[in-house]
């Protein structure tokens, strides 16, 4: 049997390969004027968010966890300079410049760098005016001036390595996005899984496409068992996605139900994983808020390839139970329900926990009240600091994508 390079089929087996981003110099070109297109509240302070990054790696590491970077991949899937070329060409062709002469310059700019690995940061960090000589201005768009000191876009969500594809048993879904910016994001991953000597040359399934015409984003996505993966219905992610993703999931692969949570179109609840996480055999992360109005779906597939659709009504806990197949479910609230505290450390990402082992979770420190409810339950918690990388509105759980787990 030849080797399963990705291998995911729970959220809580023990963590054995992971992917990251260390928070790059895309976080120095975000400023006021483009926070709300690129999808943040606030400026990261980039030095301080390296350290908090870097001691999420080392509690990993120490852990036993294998830490590939997004950055590394990439490097490494651009194996001879006509793939370059091509990468190149399709990363301009999103980047979103109308002029000709300063696509060619930017090129040009690329393609004559000294290292690929400098190369691809470039791509993620964009581009100042300031840095490229644009010496031919012969088309209209050419001459259009604005007040914008970028030319290029910086990337500064990359650092949640969980949205742009996810891995669900031995595939991946490679994703289409919600915002435009980061859909550019997902190109990193078609080259990795294109091109790369381990990861690429057809050796994994992809059940979802960037090409495909529905959103859907890795933070919606979540393997609570072999059989059963959830997905919610969120601003993220579309139903229509979650049906397409279901069609080539039960054609390919020994899943046999998706669970479809619909959460509502919300910034604060932005993706299930912000309001749900499983960290036990029978223990699951929830705020409290989205109880009230959140609606279940079972998808399964007959034996003549139809999809159905039923809801599931009843009380989550008896949902998630039998999905599970276990007696119980214990559903631990975010700020130990307090209203209040739920939803500022909701905010903070008190519910968005990595597992990476069953019952052991790392988690931001800052969320007090909902670490205590963790370990009152019998949780073991490695505590990170976050206070520049919860700035863009993500937790340990986000910044992770797991590319092997061991099977439960």
């Amino acid at each position: 049997m030849s080797k399963q390079f990705i291998h995911v089929f729970s959220e809580i087996g023990r963590l054995k390969t992971v992917m990251v981003h260390r928070p790059g110099k895309e976080l120095e070109n975000l400023i006021p004027d483009n926070l709300t297109r690129l999808l943040f509240d606030d400026i990261p302070y980039l030095d301080e968010a390296r350290n908090e990054h870097d001691q999420f790696v080392q509690v990993m590491e120490e852990n036993g966890v294998e830490v590939l970077y997004l950055e590394k991949l990439v490097e490494e899937s651009l194996t001879d300079e006509t793939i370059k070329e091509k990468f190149i060409d399709e990363w301009l062709s999103e980047a979103g410049v109308a002029s000709k002469a300063a696509q060619q310059a930017i090129k040009d700019y690329l393609f004559n760098m000294s290292s690929t690995f400098e190369m691809v940061l470039k791509t993620m960090e964009g581009f100042q005016k300031s840095e490229i000589n644009i010496e031919h201005q012969e088309a209209l768009s050419d001459r259009l001036e604005t007040d914008n000191p970028l030319l290029v876009d910086p990337m500064p969500s990359l650092y949640f390595t969980r949205d742009p594809f996810a891995t669900i048993g031995n595939g991946v879904s490679l994703n289409k996005m919600f915002a435009t910016t980061r859909n550019r994001e997902t190109i990193y991953g078609k080259y990795i899984f294109q091109y790369h000597p381990t990861y690429g040359n057809n050796h994994i399934e992809k059940y979802y496409d960037r090409e495909m015409a529905y959103h859907i984003e890795g933070g919606d996505e979540l393997v609570l068992s072999e059989d059963v993966l959830a997905v919610g219905i969120s601003q993220r992610t579309t139903a229509q996605a979650i049906e397409e993703l279901a069609k080539n999931l039960f054609e390919n692969s020994p899943f046999k139900e998706i669970l479809a949570f619909s959460i509502g179109v919300n910034r604060k609840f932005m993706h299930l994983d912000t309001v749900f996480t499983m960290i036990d055999y029978d223990k699951f992360t929830i705020h409290p808020e989205i109880r009230g109005d959140l609606k279940v779906f079972s998808l399964s597939q007959d034996h003549e390839g139809n999809i159905h659709i039923q809801e599931k009504v009843d009380q989550l806990d008896h949902i998630l139970a039998e999905a599970l197949g276990v007696d119980h479910v214990t559903l631990i609230e975010c700020g130990n329900g307090n209203p209040v505290t739920s939803a500022r450390e909701q905010w903070n990402d008190g519910s968005n926990t990595l597992t990476i082992a069953p019952g052991e979770v790392v988690v931001y420190d800052r969320n007090t009240v909902t670490n205590e409810a963790l370990e009152a339950a019998g949780i073991t918690l490695h505590k990170i600091k976050g206070s520049e990388l919860v700035r863009g509105r993500g937790g340990p759980r986000c910044m992770t994508m797991p590319f092997y787990r061991e099977k439960l």
